[in-house]
């Protein structure tokens, strides 16, 4: 189980961790090493994420996430959209983005590459930070069976009944953070305003779009009553067809926002792209491997409240990536967070489980004693 789940993952490391040897010698293996390590232990709260929506998946879309998946993770999010968003920031044609990139630079440093990827973080911030809080505000605000921390989850269910509700905190929120106080309303200033409040909604768009569709095709395959008597047991207990494919691109969405802090992040350890692709890269497929390992093991099932605990995490990624905006938080902050909703998570889960064993052999009958 462990090596057919990770044996692809270990695969990728170890050419991995050549190239970076080739490419910049013993140097680049150590930092390619270390940003796979940070990946991996700042993100374990996304493998928790991401599971909730994989185990709804059928084997097929598994597979696809670890193989198109990866590469939109590795490729497209770790090495081509840092390009794209420097090409656009600093209205270069792509040519002119890679060489820039391939020109490395201190970050500090004007007009290098890592420098215009940091100048564009506000928008990232934003769209990011949006379309995570909304993910955590439409949990939170639904009632459920089960609740891990009683005393706030139960009484947000409640007021969670008023139409629209997250989407009008997740507004108020992106308005906050993109006014700061005390601020002079300079044109630079009125520029940026206008970049976080355009990324935002366009972060709220999107998670909008992406699960109005999913919802949509939900209610129509369930609908169908043929399409209800040609699937088996196995099947009925994932989706499949067109919701499937909108629930992986949601999915895909949903890890990209994950990735925003860690891709400029990167930056504080080295400002070579093909190094921290190469890095992040390993880590985003261990990571990858560790969320079908969860599905697999029916991890949550078992554990109740590792969900609620990873949803926390993502309303306090989502709050970080908006105070971001505007300060710096470091990225261990983050990930030690994240981390520590999901450990009490755990061990609330832990706890719960001995409960209700403990309760089930108390009320056991007792043998009936032996006639004579």
């Amino acid at each position: 189980m462990f090596l057919r789940t990770f044996g692809g993952s270990l695969a990728v490391a170890a050419v991995g961790l050549a190239a970076g040897l080739l490419y910049g010698g013993g140097k680049g293996l150590a930092l390619a090493a270390i940003l796979a390590v940070l990946e991996i232990s700042l993100s374990f709260d996304n493998a928790v994420v991401n599971a909730t929506v994989l185990v709804r998946m059928s084997p097929y879309w598994q597979k696809l996430f670890l193989t198109v998946g990866v590469a939109i993770a590795v490729f497209g999010m770790r090495l081509l959209f840092p390009l794209l968003i420097v090409g656009i920031t600093a209205k270069l044609n792509p040519v002119q983005a890679v060489q820039l990139a391939l020109d490395k630079g201190d970050p500090d440093k004007h007009g290098t590459y890592g420098y215009l990827l940091h100048q564009a973080h506000p928008a990232i911030a934003a769209f990011g930070g949006m379309f995570l809080l909304m993910i955590f505000l439409d949990f939170v605000f639904e009632e459920r069976e089960i609740a891990w921390l009683h005393w706030i989850e139960r009484p947000l269910a409640r007021i969670g009944k008023l139409d629209q509700l997250s989407v009008v905190i997740a507004l108020g929120t992106l308005a906050a953070a993109a006014y700061p106080l005390g601020e002079t309303a300079d044109t630079a200033q009125v520029d940026r305003i206008s970049t976080v409040l355009v990324a935002g909604v366009l972060g709220l768009g999107t998670y909008l779009l992406v699960s109005s569709i999913d919802t949509f095709f939900e209610e129509e395959e369930d609908d169908d009553a043929e399409f209800e008597q040609t699937l088996s047991k196995k099947q009925a207990l994932h989706v499949v067809g067109k919701q499937a494919f909108f629930l992986f691109l949601y999915l895909e969405v949903l890890d990209a926002s994950f990735s925003f802090d860690g891709v400029i992040g990167a930056f504080a350890i080295t400002s070579d792209p093909i190094i921290i692709a190469i890095g992040l890269g390993i880590g985003a497929m261990f990571i990858r491997s560790l969320t079908v390992y969860l599905v697999r093991k029916r991890t949550l099932s078992e554990y109740v409240y590792l969900e609620h605990g990873a949803m926390w995490a993502i309303g306090a990624l989502a709050v970080i990536l908006l105070i971001t905006i505007e300060y710096e938080v470091p990225e261990l902050v983050t990930g030690f967070i994240g981390v520590g909703f999901i450990g009490a998570a755990l061990a609330s889960s832990i706890a719960r489980n001995r409960r209700e064993r403990a309760g089930a052999e108390d009320t056991e009958p007792e043998p009936a004693a032996a006639g004579v």
